[in-house]
């Protein structure tokens, strides 16, 4: 009997203490759970070395940030975008290099073989407010019914490019016009929201002749003449992205009318040595009154950009296999802004900010500098180098290797230009 007893009395305690029991239980789960929550299932998108190789699949939204970024203090427009740092993005770039058939084969690094892909997975990050991922449908939205003309030298080809690409995603481009040699003038035509797109070579946007191997060993630039192979078609475009630079560092003899009035690295020519600087602002001031004279009262309002110097990044003979060798970005303070890259992009912004007062009598008409300059010299990682021949090493280290540290790989960070771009449009809506 006595056992019975004994086994009754420890039901009765089970029983009386077994909800407080649960309840300790619960309360420490909950505490575990508020403290150190469970990892999210990871998504099933596949991964190489990092970077998320986007399909050619129509696009729909922009990826969402980094915890990071999505904590970055918002700041009232205008966004000074040139003060930053470029951080990593797990994400990676909106389209890879068969997604789109407009990249030149000399920036396509990935098909080329590069076998280092971190440079695609940084996202440029201003100090003060956010850079949104870039929207095709909102820029094929802003463009709508509209012409829009890159004009200047590859670098201005290179940016073209890339929006292509991206717009790609949206929207199919055709190619509607070619024209001149390697077909360097050209234009799409984006049927689903009636926009041209264009891209003009003028590698100095005034009037110029170009060296060649059966004329003078230098260029021939007239500097108070508009390059009218795309300032004839002024009146059919609305909005013009001018860049140029890298062409006034070559030999050239500069004009006046008829008269010469210097020259840069002529030996053997009776012309004073003068110099690229005041050439190029003269080669500015130039162009933008005539864009400003031809959007007057009974012109058209042309809505112009003009992006900044874009700095090369050779740190040795540009033959030799690591002419420009860094995977990574420079860290913020790294790398300073000076030198020739800082004379260059200084010139170009203090002209578009002169053309500005110049143009306040036409109320249409909107200029901007697009300054990429810092942020594109943090990227010693984002050329093409040897990958602008397919496979360079695939027979080993050659002694002679042509690198190209001027252009930019696509996808790569000249796409970030691009998303600099459109807020600057989606600013110019808002006014």
């Amino acid at each position: 009997m006595g056992t019975v007893k004994d086994h009754q009395q420890h039901l009765s305690f089970a029983k009386k203490f077994l909800p407080w029991t649960i309840y300790a239980l619960l309360l420490i789960a909950l505490f575990r759970l508020y403290f150190y929550p469970l990892p999210l299932p990871q998504s099933p998108t596949a991964h190489h070395n990092n970077l998320i190789l986007y399909s050619s699949a129509p696009y729909s939204s922009p990826p969402p940030f980094s915890q990071e970024e999505e904590s970055a203090n918002e700041s009232p427009s205008p966004c000074d975008y040139t003060k930053g740092k470029w951080v990593y993005d797990r994400v990676g770039p909106l389209y890879n290099g068969t997604t789109c058939g407009t990249i030149k084969e000399g920036q396509n690094c990935i098909s080329h073989g590069r076998p280092d892909m971190g440079y695609l997975n940084w996202r440029w990050k201003p100090k003060q407010c956010k850079l949104p991922r870039f929207d095709p449908h909102k820029f094929l939205q802003l463009l709508k019914d509209k012409h829009l003309a890159f004009v200047g030298d590859s670098m201005a080809r290179n940016q073209l490019e890339s929006l292509l690409c991206m717009l790609a995603t949206a929207s199919t481009p055709n190619l509607v016009y070619s024209n001149g040699q390697d077909n360097k003038s050209r234009r799409w035509h984006f049927a689903s929201h009636n926009i041209n797109v264009s891209v003009y070579w003028s590698p100095f946007l005034v009037k110029g002749v170009e060296k060649s191997n059966s004329g003078p060993n230098h260029n021939e630039l007239y500097l108070d003449s508009v390059d009218e192979k795309w300032a004839a078609d002024m009146d059919q475009i609305d909005m013009i992205v001018l860049s140029i630079g890298h062409w006034f560092l070559h030999p050239a003899v500069y004009f006046v009318g008829d008269s010469v009035i210097g020259c840069h690295y002529c030996p053997g020519l009776n012309h004073t040595e003068i110099g690229f600087y005041d050439v190029l602002r003269k080669a500015l001031k130039t162009t933008l009154k005539k864009i400003i004279e031809r959007s007057g009262p009974n012109g058209n309002a042309v809505d112009v950009i003009l992006t900044t110097f874009s700095p090369s990044h050779f740190e040795g003979d540009w033959d030799k296999a690591g002419a420009c060798p860094k995977t990574k970005p420079y860290k913020e303070k790294e790398k300073p802004l000076e030198g020739m890259d800082a004379e260059m992009r200084n010139i170009e912004v203090q002209e578009v900010e002169a053309a500005k007062g110049n143009a306040k009598q036409f109320g249409r008409l909107r200029l901007e500098a697009l300054d990429i300059t810092k942020l594109s010299l943090m990227r010693p990682d984002g050329h093409p180098g040897p990958y602008m021949h397919p496979f360079p090493f695939a027979n080993g280290v050659s002694d002679h290797v042509q690198n190209d540290c001027v252009h930019w790989c696509l996808p790569g960070p000249v796409d970030t230009w691009n998303e600099i771009l459109l807020e600057v449009m989606k600013r110019w809506e808002g006014q």
